[in-house]
């Protein structure tokens, strides 16, 4: 779990169990969440507790503006940061939301697939907006067009309807932690298996399927 750094207020049991970050560190945490999920083609591991953590910086963030001189050149530039913080928060809840819609039921078939202790792709809220958005796309096309076919035409499987997200499809990323011997081509007919080693800082252009556990490890960042 992620949590604000109050000033000495911590036992070293409760670090044990909390990771806690300063205010630069949890806005670079979601900066590189709202990356990863702007450039994934597939709706990442949901991360509600560091949205949570983040309303609370800004709301923290709003109430020592209140208390800055009017006129105050400090006042321009905490309200610059707090309208560039909302921004990237809406950003990447945006993102997730236009996923959601995109890939509707492969995402609910996902989310009720995972095993129990696996981490929820959906926070509580969008599993209902995923819920909601697959019954009324139902009713829809059963009133619009299913109830004027014929009998045997009036269903739909919507896992078949929808396209899934395409793995396949390639990423710019940046390389956190070295990693070595990552299979970027198996081996086939017609070629050999191409491995490569990622080493740290480097940038590269990957098939977004060969490095997805990467990113969800946090070893590598989508750009």
């Amino acid at each position: 779990r992620e949590r604000m750094s109050d000033a000495g207020d911590l036992s070293g049991a409760e670090e044990s169990q909390e990771e806690v970050m300063t205010p630069a560190e949890l806005i670079a945490k979601l900066e590189e969440a709202w990356l990863n999920e702007k450039f994934s083609p597939e709706l990442l591991e949901n991360k509600s507790e560091l949205v949570e953590c983040v309303m609370e910086q800004i709301t923290h963030m709003e109430e020592n503006l209140q208390r800055v001189r009017k006129g105050d050149v400090k006042a321009s530039v905490h309200r610059m940061e707090i309208d560039r913080i909302r921004f990237v928060l809406s950003s990447y809840l945006r993102s997730r939301l236009q996923k959601i819609e995109r890939f509707f039921p492969h995402v609910l078939e996902k989310e009720k697939s995972r095993a129990d202790g696996d981490p929820s792709f959906l926070s509580p809220e969008e599993f209902a907006f995923a819920k909601e958005y697959l019954a009324n796309t139902e009713v829809y096309l059963k009133n619009v067009a299913l109830k004027h076919m014929p009998p045997n035409l009036q269903s739909i499987d919507m896992l078949k309807a929808v396209p899934e997200p395409c793995l396949d499809s390639f990423v710019f990323l940046r390389v956190k932690e070295s990693q070595e011997n990552i299979l970027v081509e198996p081996e086939t007919d017609e070629q050999r298996e191409y491995v490569v080693d990622l080493d740290e800082g480097s940038q590269h252009l990957m098939r977004y399927r060969t490095i997805a556990p990467l990113v969800a490890s946090g070893a590598v960042q989508l750009i």
